[in-house]
Formats: structure tokens, sequence, C-alpha cells
């Protein structure tokens, strides 16, 4: 019986650093059981034996994935009966909050979501008002549901790694889980730059480019970095909102985060806080982002982004 059920989706070819920390966050309560939708290699059942996973739960159909999220929460739920699972750790995304509100409901469980850090007793310490504050809560219901945020915890390997088992699990019949079937589905085009949240480096540009994100990107391309944008750039459209960095976009914990033409606004800096160094650019020298910047410089972003650019390159040979 597994005290603790991470639930992966679509692993794919190696576990992203958010999959590791979660499984991270589920030795604090102590033996883990996986749940695991979409395709699973070796070297991923391995990763995942490595990081304390006792046991490994599939799902007995394959085409969970043709639906909306309804059909997955039902398989976790399944899941959670049949390992007997108390807490369940999900991604704080958009579809991860879903499958935890449908979990809450099927199984009459608490949900916490933005959770930061989780303590063995099953306390979750969750971030409010915008990451100003943490607050301590529980659930006092036999099974929790916890949205863990990304970028929270080191991902550390077990200190004994297990081989886990597989379990084939029954994902029950739900004629409303599987009424609405996706027909269609279009590859997003790769950028060749890191995934913004698994990322070392971040370059992030708000406002102050005026719809121009060139510097941001040919900066980015030069140092090997992510690119991220404040709610402002993203909402005037210069920029996808997979970019969005802040209170509701992504959280990133690079060792170097950019920021360009960002006021630094309190909703921005709930999602790069924990950034090991902030380099800020802004010809405002008001600006609040220098408040928790660990180097400022206050010029033109236009001059001063383009001559970073050029020394790295010629730097780099």
């Amino acid at each position: 019986m597994a005290n603790v059920l991470v639930f992966i989706d679509n692993p794919g070819q190696v576990l992203k650093k958010s999959s590791l920390e979660l499984l991270t966050s589920a030795r604090t309560f102590g033996e883990t059981a996986v749940a695991v939708n979409g395709e699973l290699n070796d070297d991923v059942a391995a990763t995942l034996g490595a990081y304390g996973a006792s046991a490994l739960f599939r799902p007995s159909v394959q085409d969970l994935d043709d639906y909306l999220v309804a059909a997955k929460a039902a398989f976790v739920a399944a899941v959670v009966d049949k390992s007997g699972a108390t807490t369940v750790l999900l991604e704080n995304s958009p579809e991860g909050k879903e499958i935890a509100a449908r979990l809450g409901i099927r199984l009459s469980a608490g949900v916490i979501t933005d959770v930061v850090a989780v303590d063995a007793d099953g306390t979750a310490h969750k971030s409010v008002l915008a990451g100003s504050y943490t607050s301590a809560c529980k659930a006092n219901t036999p099974v929790s549901v916890l949205n863990v945020k990304a970028n929270t915890v080191e991902p550390q390997p077990a200190a004994a790694p297990a081989t886990p088992e597989t379990v084939t699990v029954d994902v029950p019949a739900d004629a409303a889980a599987t009424a609405a079937r996706i027909t269609a589905r279009e590859q997003k085009v790769a950028s060749g730059r890191p995934d913004l949240t698994d990322a070392r480096i971040v370059v992030a540009g708000g406002r102050g480019l005026d719809g121009d994100f060139t510097p941001v990107e040919e900066l980015a391309d030069a140092l090997g970095a992510a690119v991220g944008a404040s709610r402002a750039a993203t909402d005037a459209g210069w920029i996808n909102h997979d970019a969005q960095v802040g209170q509701t976009g992504k959280t990133v914990s690079p060792q170097l985060y950019i920021s360009a033409g960002i006021s630094g606004a309190i909703q921005q800096k709930a999602g790069m806080q924990t950034a090991k160094v902030i380099v800020a650019v802004n010809k405002d020298p008001e600006s609040p982002v220098f408040e928790i910047a660990d180097f400022g410089i206050v010029g033109d972003l236009f001059k001063v982004l383009p001559q970073a650019t050029e020394e790295i390159k010629k730097r780099k040979g």
C-alpha cells in the first residue's frame, strides 16, 4: 500500500524536471506510487525507480489522450482506490488543477493548489498573495490532493532506489468523461530553445519592448536561454501566452534571470523571485524591479541588450 500517488502524464523519452520534483516531494510522505498515462520506456521506468517509485500504475486503455481531462481524472481516481494512497500530487499546471478539482469531487478529497513545500504530516505550504506570503494548511479529508508548483524543490534521487512493479488498472466506463473527443492536434513548432520552466537562464521582456521581442530573443539565443514575458506582453499578443512568467503564468527558478522592460510588479515577482541572480534593464530608475534585482542597468534596452549580445558572441568565438 502506497502512502502517496504521483500522476505523470505522457512522460516522453526523458522525465521533465517538474516530474522529478514531484517524486522528490512525494518521498516526504513515505512509499510512493506513480500513475503514468502514455508511453513509458525502460529508461523512464528506471528513473522513476531511482527517485523512489515502488509501483507504476498504467491504464487498461490507451486512448485517454483522445478525450479531455475527465478521463484522466477517472484513471487517477481508480489508482487511488487500487493503491490505497492518501495523498495525490500533481503539477500546478492548468490541466493539473482541473484534474485535481475533478478528483476532489470523485474522492470527496480536500484540494490545495499552489503548494511550494510539504511536511510528512500532510501539511502543505501554499504560496499566497502573489508569493508575498506562505500559508500552512492541511486537508481534513481521508484523501488530500495537492498541486505542487514547479521549481520549488531541488530534485534528489532516492537513497535506496526501487525496482517498481507495474500494475494495470481498469479505467471505469464513464459516459460523461468520454462525451467530448479530441478530433485533431497540431504540433507546436519547436523553437530550439530550452523549456521555460527547466531553463538555467531566462531572458524575459515586457511592456518596454513595445511589441518588438527581437533584442530579447537574440540575447536568449546567444546565451542558450529560454524566452519569458510579462503578462502585459502576452496579453498584447506580442508573444505566446506560454511564455508568461508570473502569478498567473509560469514559475521559473533559473541560475540567471534577465528582466528587460518589465516594471517588476508583484505579479511578475511571484513567478521569478527564486532565481539565483536577477539582472534588470529598465530606463526608469524608480522601477520596482530594481528592488529585487541583484544587478540593475538604467538604460534603453534597445541599446543595452544588443551590446550584451554582441559581446557574448565575441567571447564565444
